[in-house]
């Protein structure tokens, strides 16, 4: 089977990046098709594939500060891949990725983390750093017309697999298509719960910090019971935290995966604290052993049982958040039966699931094109006689 993977882009170690490696690690030999990469920020996992670039990749617009502006131009630059002689193309997608081309053929599955937030949800895309407010007066009808083309090129895709029944409900109301739901891999072998007495009384966040994910209202609430509080994670949002972090905050920035790991295992809790459309960091940290405090709506409600995994706060405020953190406090934890519980996630169980999807949808699809193509052997049936003798004269006088 000749595959093919699509991603809307490469410019970060983000969980749809992880979801790639995962992919690549199960069809190695698969190219990858993408507008833009930064082999810089390349997950390792993904050292070796072959990766096409768009005609952006050059394009300092599509990389600066600026780059929202650059928008526009993502739907050509993926329509722009040829991917004829295929026979499936994978694509992984929160934006744009979805919207390549493939002939009536080729077996087009989307793997789909959300329909595009600057679309459906743009308000908290505008409202999300001070450079979306800032061009939030050009963004407005250029995100109209986006919307118009995401459902659209929605139409393109054979086969919908959502990552949550949170995103599967989206897909159905957005674009109108059934999807399957297949969780996103974690590699749940990485991470392991520390002895006793490593785990100390603080809280931990690991998010990029971007307006959405409500990072700050961690740092509010622990401002407010007095808890230390250590963010990994780097973004837009970092001086605006920097601003509001009183004494027991830290703001470590990004770490390498081993002391991730390590932090993951050592805190009292896991603040999960935006709504996400699943989350993979509640699932390593209760890899670790830890409980995860997390808001109450979106993925999270998929992946963490409240009083045995974590607890949720119904209400996205910091007295909320400050409220459910006293409460984990009190907790009985145990670490074996999170990290059991975790492994549900496991890349291997996605492995199966997403090769043997891929494997029926593509003979399904093959079945369905035969079924509609014409029988040559009956011609005589499709042309009477009289109708092969018009056509045959017409030939000679041409």
């Amino acid at each position: 089977m000749n595959i093919a993977l699509v991603h809307d882009d490469l410019m970060q170690a983000g969980g749809a990046e992880r979801v790639v490696a995962s992919m690549h690690g199960l069809y190695p030999k698969a190219p990858i098709y993408t507008a833009l990469c930064d082999h810089k920020a390349l997950l390792s996992e993904l050292a070796d594939a072959t990766i096409h670039t768009s005609y952006m990749q050059n394009w300092p617009l599509a990389t600066g500060k600026l780059h929202k502006l650059a928008l526009p131009h993502f739907p050509a630059a993926f329509e722009d891949f040829d991917l004829n002689g295929y026979d499936v193309v994978l694509s992984s997608s929160s934006r744009f990725a979805k919207g390549v081309i493939t002939s009536p053929e080729t077996c087009h599955i989307c793997y789909c983390h959300s329909p595009a937030r600057f679309a459906w949800r743009h308000h908290e895309y505008l409202a999300q750093n001070r450079t979306t407010r800032l061009l939030a007066p050009l963004l407005r009808g250029m995100l109209s017309d986006l919307r118009a083309w995401d459902v659209a090129s929605s139409q393109r895709v054979d086969y919908f697999l959502a990552n949550s029944y949170n995103v599967a409900r989206r897909i159905k109301k957005y674009y109108g298509r059934e999807s399957t739901v297949i969780n996103p891999p974690v590699q749940t072998g990485k991470y392991k719960p520390a002895d006793p007495g490593s785990v100390g009384d603080h809280f931990l966040v690991v998010s990029r910090l971007v307006g959405y994910k409500r990072v700050d209202l961690a740092v509010q609430a622990c401002n407010k019971i007095g808890a230390e509080l250590r963010v990994i994670g780097t973004g837009p949002e970092l001086d605006a935290l920097k601003g509001i972090a009183g004494p027991t905050i830290k703001l470590l920035g990004r770490l390498p995966d081993a002391e991730v790991a390590r932090e993951y295992s050592q805190c009292k809790a896991f603040i999960f604290p935006g709504e996400e459309d699943f989350g993979l960091t509640p699932i390593e940290a209760m890899a670790s052993g830890r409980p995860v405090v997390a808001y109450g709506r979106g993925g999270a409600l998929e992946t963490v049982i409240e009083g045995k995994t974590g607890v949720f706060f119904r209400e996205q405020t910091a007295d909320a958040l400050a409220k459910a953190l006293q409460h984990v406090r009190s907790m009985t934890i145990f670490p074996e039966a999170l990290q059991a519980y975790s492994q549900t996630f496991d890349t291997s169980v996605f492995h199966d699931k997403l090769q043997r999807f891929v494997q029926n949808a593509s003979e399904e699809h093959k079945e369905a094109m035969e079924r509609i193509s014409p029988d040559r052997g009956n011609s005589e049936v499709l042309f009477p006689a009289t109708m092969e003798f018009e056509f045959s004269r017409t030939d000679r006088r041409a």
